[in-house]
């Protein structure tokens, strides 16, 4: 039995994909076809292909223990294998967080990351480029008690003394009320024998971009920052998983308004409300509307408590969904409501991840179309001053196409001077690019990271360790602005070349594009609000200094790095192509004031009648014509299935492009 909703809605994203990079793709076949295409162009289409081919859409599911969170995962993904394949058993089952994705160039497998490497600080997402770092478990997909088998390793603990547990980070907890590791009475510590596990498994959807983040409860939360500042804030989704017969409790709540509710309405968008294990409140001495109307009732606490609507929380039974999916029972499975449930995920999530990437790509090829629009406008318009210029010489005598020879190599001249003082532009401009390169080194920021790190390690206050993290969120944010004063110098120094050039010689008037840091800063202003927001959870009275530091290191210190590394990539990129428009101009500037030259040449000396060369330009005229026809017919292909991605509501059109 398959999973009808969120399969079909996915299908049709993954669909829509497809056809839109098809379409960009034959538009950038046709431009280089046409020598319509450029650097600045190139880099754009080679960027928006990317973003549509690697696509993913990640959904997270949190769940404190015991509450059915790998039994739902189960019922949602594996109820075809015709049993349970994620280990789901009563009390603690996933021990360590757990993405499951599917990579076609790497065999089915289980990659487990030791505990251990919590030591040296280093992320996880650094670490998933070391393949030997990690333990591999190959998985026989045919064989259902294979995989089950291979999977329980997600689960493995280990004891270890108490010092050794908090020398990873992991907090010591003295009964079950606490957050934090349990002692055995022994006096050890159980702990999750790995850090990370990721699943690479032939799954239709996994197959098609949908990625799973399997995350423990709020022990795994507090004791990997990673998750929490970076995984999922990024994800499209999050499923919050309660359980009917235990409400929400204290922890649940904590869980919700630290990692998942915005802390104002409730809940941002893509957060979706689980109630399972429903099939507890079955009971076959009460009425079945009496039953449904227990339900009814804890959807309205729970939204309350959780300040969200009503129809945000999803009431089903894990296990009896499960069940009726591999019996193929439609009565269970229907009572179970978890059809509903990815009914909900197909028609909330895919369609809001099709709009983010709809208006990620949008912007790009409106510039990309505007640009080559603007070409196709002056190789026209070329054309039509030539054929004026020739017709004005009909019947006139040599000493006038003489002197209409004489005119148009002054013009020439006059422009490859032009051309002179705009190379010469090139040296102030590569030094202003220093200046801007030189604020976004990543070996000054290591410097800074590595004073930072020195800092935290010799205080001797939580006071001291939170005024260096401050002070590192502080440098972020004043270089970020360093690099929006110098990317503000450097297009206000370009729109002045650009003006003198349209000015001189009637070139179309445009504008050289901008370099915003705002995204960078938003983001840095996002991880130092959550880095606070994780530090006020801690009690810093038995966190050690290590600790607190590598976690500062392992989540925020690594992510602002990630950062300026992106930042570092697209002003290189923006720097590279910010004279493109300009050049792309001046070089069908010149190809049209030889083409003029050479034409008065050959009629000055009779090697071509004047109709000869108008007729050629009739035709070069009449082939530009057909040229921006195709090119608008591929615009509208583009155009067509961009607003299946919009709701219709594409800015892309003819007029506004």
């Amino acid at each position: 039995m398959t999973q009808k909703g969120i399969e079909k809605h996915f299908a049709a994203y993954s669909d829509w994909r497809r056809m839109l990079a098809d379409a960009i793709g034959d538009f950038r076949s046709w431009l280089q076809q046409q020598e319509l295409s450029e650097a600045r162009i190139e880099q754009r289409l080679d960027y928006i292909l990317t973003t549509l081919r690697d696509d993913k859409l990640y959904i997270a599911f949190i769940a404190e223990f015991s509450r059915g969170k790998s039994e739902l995962i189960n019922a949602i993904f594996f109820a075809n294998f015709g049993q349970r394949i994620l280990p789901s058993n009563a009390g603690r089952t996933t021990m360590c967080p757990t993405e499951l994705l599917y990579d076609s160039g790497s065999r089915p497998s289980l990659r487990l990351l030791p505990i251990e490497t919590r030591r040296n600080g280093t992320t996880v997402a650094e670490y998933k480029g070391f393949e030997d770092e990690w333990k591999t478990i190959n998985l026989d997909t045919k064989t259902p008690e294979k995989m089950i088998e291979a999977l329980k390793h997600i689960v493995e603990i280990k004891e270890v003394e108490p010092k050794e547990a908090q020398s990873l980070g992991l907090h010591v907890a003295e009964d079950e009320t606490q957050q934090g590791m349990l002692k055995t009475e022994e006096g050890k510590v159980e702990i999750p024998r790995w850090r990370h596990a990721i699943i690479n498994y032939p799954h239709p959807l996994l197959d098609k971009g949908l990625v799973i983040l399997d995350t423990p409860g709020l022990n795994a939360l507090g004791a990997e920052p990673e998750l929490t500042l970076n995984l999922l804030p990024s994800a499209h989704a999050v499923l919050f998983i309660l359980a009917a017969d235990t409400g929400v409790t204290k922890t649940d709540i904590q869980v919700w308004h630290d990692h998942i509710g915005d802390g104002k309405s409730g809940a941002g968008k893509g957060r979706i409300v689980v109630l399972n294990k429903i099939d507890g409140l079955w009971d076959e001495l009460r009425d079945w509307d009496e039953v449904q109307r227990e339900i009814d009732r804890q959807i309205r606490e729970t939204a309350k408590i959780l300040r969200i609507p009503d129809q945000n929380v999803y009431p089903v039974s894990a296990q009896k969904g499960l069940l009726g999916k591999i019996k193929g029972n439609k009565k269970i499975l229907e009572r179970s409501r978890i059809l509903a449930l990815e009914e909900a995920l197909g028609k909330e999530i895919v369609p809001n991840k099709q709009e983010i990437v709809s208006d990620n790509i949008e912007d790009d090829l409106n510039n990309i179309i505007k640009a080559i629009r603007i070409l196709i406008t002056q190789r026209l318009k070329g054309v039509y001053e030539h054929v004026q210029e020739l017709s004005g010489l009909n019947g006139k005598n040599l000493d006038v196409i003489e002197h209409m020879m004489k005119k148009v190599k002054a013009d020439k001249d006059v422009f490859e001077k032009s051309m002179q003082r705009f190379q010469a532009t090139r040296s102030i401009f590569s030094q202003q690019t220093n200046v801007l390169y030189g604020q976004l080194n990543l070996k000054s920021l290591d410097k800074v990271i590595a004073e930072t790190k020195k800092d935290m390690r010799i205080s001797m206050t939580t006071g001291g360790l939170k005024t260096c993290m401050q002070n590192f969120f502080k440098y972020a944010m004043v270089t970020m602005e360093g690099v929006s004063k110098q990317a503000r110098e450097i297009k206000e120094l370009m729109e002045g070349v650009y003006k003198k050039f349209q000015k001189e010689h009637g070139l179309t008037n445009i504008k050289p594009s901008n370099f915003s840091v705002m995204r960078y800063e938003r983001e840095i202003k996002r991880l130092q609000d959550r880095h606070d927001q994780f530090v006020k959870g801690l009690s810093l009275l038995i966190t050690e200094q290590k600790t607190l530091t590598n976690k500062f290191f392992e989540s925020s210190v690594a992510k602002v790095r990630a950062i300026f590394k992106m930042a570092n990539k697209d002003a290189d990129n923006w720097l590279k192509t910010i004279m493109s428009p300009m050049e792309s101009q001046v070089r069908e500037h010149q190809i049209q004031l030889r083409r003029r030259l050479e034409s008065i040449k050959r009629i000055h000396q009779a090697s071509d009648t004047l109709e000869d060369r108008l007729q050629e330009l009739e035709h070069i005229r009449d082939g530009i014509r057909e040229q921006e026809k195709a090119m608008e017919n591929r615009v509208d292909a583009i155009l067509r299935s961009l607003k299946k991605g919009s709701g219709g509501g594409s800015s892309l059109t003819r007029e506004s492009a």
